[in-house]
This record gives C-alpha cells, structure tokens and sequence, in this order.
C-alpha cells in the first residue's frame, strides 16, 4: 500500500473533546472520525486492525467447532417482550415503529434471537450441544457517550452462544469458551485479568470478566497481591467470616435512645459518641423494579453494594430510594434510619459484619434521633436469609482465599462469558426431547468479546508519547518502508526491491511516498505505530537500511541482504515479549 493512496487524516492537535489516550490517539493518528456523538467511522487503518482482531477470534472460534452466522440488527419487540426485557432493559433500549406500526428494536444483544431460532429448529438432546456465534454491530442508547470507543452508542461485538440438554454440557461449554477466549487475548497481545464478573441484563451466573487494565477504564479490577483471585468491585469479596455467635459471653446492654439532631452521618455519629465507625451501623433504602423497598444495613466503614443486594433479591437491578418515599413510608429522613421498628411492607437485608455486633447504634427512625445497644434477637428479629455480603469490598482487606491484601485498579471490559441457564429457554420455549422422551428446557451459556473496545483497550496500553504501538499480532501493517527522497535512483531502487520481497514473504508493506520531509514522516510513522519502520536513505547505494522497532525504539543499520530473514525474526520476537 502506498501511503499516498491512504485515507489517513492525521491531526496534529487534538481535540478538545477527547478525554483519554486512546480517543486522542486513535483521532490524531487518523484510524477513527466521529459521525454523531457516540458513532465512529473506522478509517482504513483501524480497519486493518478489526480485520485481523476478528480473523484471530474467528480462526479460534473454528478450533472449538463454533459456526459462525449472522442475524438481523433489528429485531421484533415482540422477541423481547417475550423475554420480559422489553420492559425492564432501560432506556438505553432504541425502539422504533415501521409503517406498519409495528415496534422493534435495534438490537444491544442477541440471546432472545438465538434461542428462537433454536426453539424452532432443534428439537432433540442428539443434537446438542452446540455452539454459535457472531460478529456484528450493536446498539445502545447510551446516555452520556464518552471516552471515544469505551462508551458509544454503536460497537462491534462478537456475541456467542452454547445450547446444551444438561448442566454438563453447559459446564464443558464455559470451560471450553474461556480457554479459547484466554487463546484470544493471548494472541492479540493485550495485557488482561480474568475477574469474577456480574451477568447484569443479561440474567444467568458463574460470570467471568476478561478486563484489560488501563486508567481510562471504567471498572474498578479488585485483586490480590499473593494469589490469581480477582473480581470486579461490584462483586469483589474480602475474607470476612462470620462468628458463630457473637452475642456469646457479652452482656446485652439496655437500649436507649438518644438526641442526635447534627449527627446525620456516619462520621458526624461517630465523633458525637466518640466511636469506631466499624461498630455503628448505616441503613440504606433501595427501592425494587416491583416499587418494594428494602432497608440495607453495613456497619458504618462500608458502603452497601447494590449489585450484590440486586444479585441476593433477584433483580436485574434496584435503585436508591427517594427520601420523599422513605419519610412518607418509614417516618424519618435519610441519616436517621435504622433496622428497629421498620414498617411490615419493608423488608430487612443485614451485611454479615453487621449482623455480628453486638450493643451497636442505630439510627431510630425518627428524625435526630438514634438508639444505642441495639441487638439483634431482642430488638429486631433477624433470619439467617436475610444475612450476606451486601458491603462494597475495601483496598487492603484480606483476600477472600486468605491470601494476600486487596487492590485496586481500573480496567476495560474486554470480554464476558456467563451462564445463562434457562432463563431464556423457559421463557420462549426452547425444549429438547432428552433421552427418556421428555421435553427438557435447553441451557444457555453467553460469550461476548467487545471487538471495537478492544481497539481502544490496545491503544490505552499500546503506546508512548510518540504515539501508538500496536502488537505484531493486529498492527495494521507489518512493515512501514519510509524513503527518505524517491527521486534519488537508489532509494527508489531499494524501496521497490523490498516491497516486493516482503510482500512476497506475506507481510504486509505500508510505503511512505510521500513528497514530505523526513521529520514529517518520522513522526507519522511513530504516531501509527506500525511495529517495524525501515528507513532507505544515504546508504541505500552501499546496500544498508536503517531498522527501528517501534516497541522498543531500538535502531540498528542492516544490510538489504538480511532484511528478508530478519524482519520475520524481529517480528515473532515482538509476538512473543507481548
């Protein structure tokens, strides 16, 4: 490819509107233009980096017997409706009419369309299990798009899905699934954690995040700094166990109820009766898709996690209450709520440290006022399930496989799998015949990989302060050849003579024939980040090129005789030190 004849509007500045490195870079270097807010055109550079993304995960989808199809973008809100999540996905949900007056959707994922599809044509367990995937465009309504790829309103996805007649199969299908996927990332050459995951809108369990870290990332990555355990924050858990009974051996002090009108906080309680957060509790009002609320209750050094309270109610999601509700409902304004004399209709969810104190304060749900020596059993009756992780894990705390202190760092979702079990199949009639002739719901696995954001997750970490340096594995091109005059007989002479050799080795040869000067095309060359640039200058008369390795920035002169078997070698070995 001549650069010439390549559509690659570089920026020298970059916009004002792009927060993060890979958004700054991904435009300046000319592979991304925006269309609308949300939306991008991927220019032929990031193309090239797509192709080879989807040609890795389609080469190991084909090594676990996957068929690849493809099915409409837009979908039938009937399909939806079926599956209940035409009500409950959210607004981020497009949904339009034809004229016909029919509704549908764009799709945002496709569980509801491969489960029909199958609910239609298979019929027996002989014929499972089976795998299927595709890569497509998604949408999402997304309310705020930001940070370039990382958050848009139009991605690219490679979604898959296993049908199985038993649990077995379903196993084997997740373990097949991730080692692939580990496959997958491994060959693109991103950096990556596997994390214990949420299924959110999707449904299903045994979730596994694949997630890339990086500072523009979204989720926080908890893990430990002695052991492989990590997990994103919304699931992260720290090794707390439970006593068997804390009440043991302590005398149960009276309950009392004290003045607290400028204690609306934890910390203001805190420094008033001169206590240790840790052995005070806050009470947190959620409300429920159903308009139930619920009373949340950690002790006072913890925040309540509404995914793991979502995960315990099974709900696909649940919100903070408003404090109009609250009051109306409860009596009292945030800051004095508590778990002692809750109305009937709200119910009670206790974090497990909570449920171990013993004579702790409590807001007394009357406004500035709180009771001291609350104990469970004597003033509030607490059930077994009602007790469980609900709290928000700490940095530092220790591991939940008792191995090492809890971290913190950001990271992008890369990567999804769950199982999905038969939430879908129940719900639009997806049986099987299984070996004794009756019809048994099939059970469902999701895999997803976000191939656009993979774009963005390998320029966050892909890249200096010349510009991007893209893996051997997905670099748009192999090799960048940059004359520094073409008019000059033997520079031109040598250029052409190792395009053809390295194309006929099968690289692929991006050519710099451009009438710029050799600053300009330097600084292009390093702001792409193709992963070998040779330059043909001075020397090409006495048969030498000069060799620079983007990764490294190592420069060396080569003769043109050993360029051919070099070029290979260099590039394996980038290949290998990802």
């Amino acid at each position: 490819m001549k650069q010439s004849q390549l559509f690659m509007p570089t920026l020298r500045e970059i916009p004002a509107d792009a927060e993060v490195k890979s958004h700054q870079l991904l435009l300046k270097a000319g592979y991304i233009r925006p269309v609308t807010a949300g939306m991008f055109a991927y220019l032929p550079l990031a193309k090239r980096v797509l192709n080879k993304i989807e040609a890795i995960i389609r080469e190991e989808m084909d090594a676990v017997d996957a068929n690849e199809m493809l099915v409409p973008e837009v979908l039938p809100a009937e399909l939806w409706e079926r599956s209940g999540r035409y009500a409950t996905y959210g607004q981020d949900l497009y949904k339009f009419k034809n004229r016909q007056d029919r509704d549908f959707i764009l799709g945002p994922t496709h569980e509801e369309t491969f489960t029909e599809l199958f609910a239609n044509d298979v019929k027996s367990y002989k014929k499972l299990p089976l795998l299927v995937y595709q890569i497509q465009a998604k949408f999402r309504d997304e309310g705020r798009p930001r940070f370039g790829l990382l958050r848009t309103r139009e991605f690219i996805m490679k979604d898959a899905y296993s049908f199985s007649a038993d649990q077995a199969g379903l196993d084997a299908a997740f373990t097949k699934m991730e080692a692939a996927y580990v496959k997958i990332f491994d060959r693109i050459g991103i950096d990556y954690r596997v994390i214990v995951g949420d299924a959110g809108a999707m449904g299903g369990s045994d979730s596994k995040e694949f997630s890339a870290p990086a500072a523009a990332g979204e989720d926080t990555i908890v893990y430990s700094d002695q052991s492989e355990y990590a997990a994103n924050l919304e699931m992260a858990k720290d090794a707390y166990v439970r006593q068997e009974n804390p009440q043991e051996g302590q005398e149960l002090a009276e309950l009392q109820k004290i003045d607290t009108p400028n204690a609306k906080t934890i910390a203001e309680l805190a420094e008033l009766l001169d206590e240790d957060p840790a052995q005070l509790v806050k009470t947190i009002m959620v409300i429920t898709p159903d308009q139930d609320l619920v009373a949340v209750v950690t002790t006072g050094d913890f925040e309540v996690n509404l995914v793991k309270v979502q995960n315990h109610l099974g709900y696909p999601e649940v919100e903070l209450a408003d404090e109009g509700l609250v009051k109306e409902t409860v009596g009292a304004s945030f800051g004095s709520l508590g778990p002692v004399g809750l109305p009937e209709n709200v119910q009670l969810l206790v974090d497990e440290r909570a449920a171990d104190l013993v004579n702790f304060a409590a807001g007394a749900n009357e406004d500035g006022k709180h009771l001291l020596n609350v104990n469970w059993g004597r003033d509030v009756e607490l059930a077994d399930d009602q007790v469980a992780d609900f709290r928000t894990a700490k940095e530092g705390d220790l591991s939940v496989d008792g191995k090492g202190k809890l971290q913190f760092t950001k990271g992008i979702e890369i990567g999804h799998i769950f199982k999905l079990g038969t939430k879908y199949s129940k719900a639009l009639g997806a049986q099987v015949l299984d070996e004794n002739g009756r019809n048994t719901d099939m059970i469902m696995g999701s895999y997803g990989i976000g191939v656009s954001r993979l774009l963005a997750a390998i320029a966050e970490q892909k890249s200096d302060d010349k510009g991007l340096v893209w893996p051997a594995s997905v670099a748009p091109f192999d090799v960048h050849l940059v004359p520094i005059n073409l008019k000059d007989d033997d520079q031109a002479k040598v250029t052409a003579e190792l395009e053809a050799s390295l194309t006929d080795q099968g690289l692929e040869v991006l050519v710099d024939d451009r009438k710029e000067r050799p600053g300009v095309k330097f600084a292009d060359a390093d702001l792409i980040g193709l992963p070998i640039r040779i330059t043909i200058g001075k020397k090409a008369g006495e048969g030498i090129v000069e060799v620079t390795v983007r990764g490294t920035q190592s420069e060396f002169e080569m003769r043109i005789s050993e360029v051919n078997e070099s070029i290979a070698v260099l590039l394996d070995g980038q290949e290998d030190a990802q």
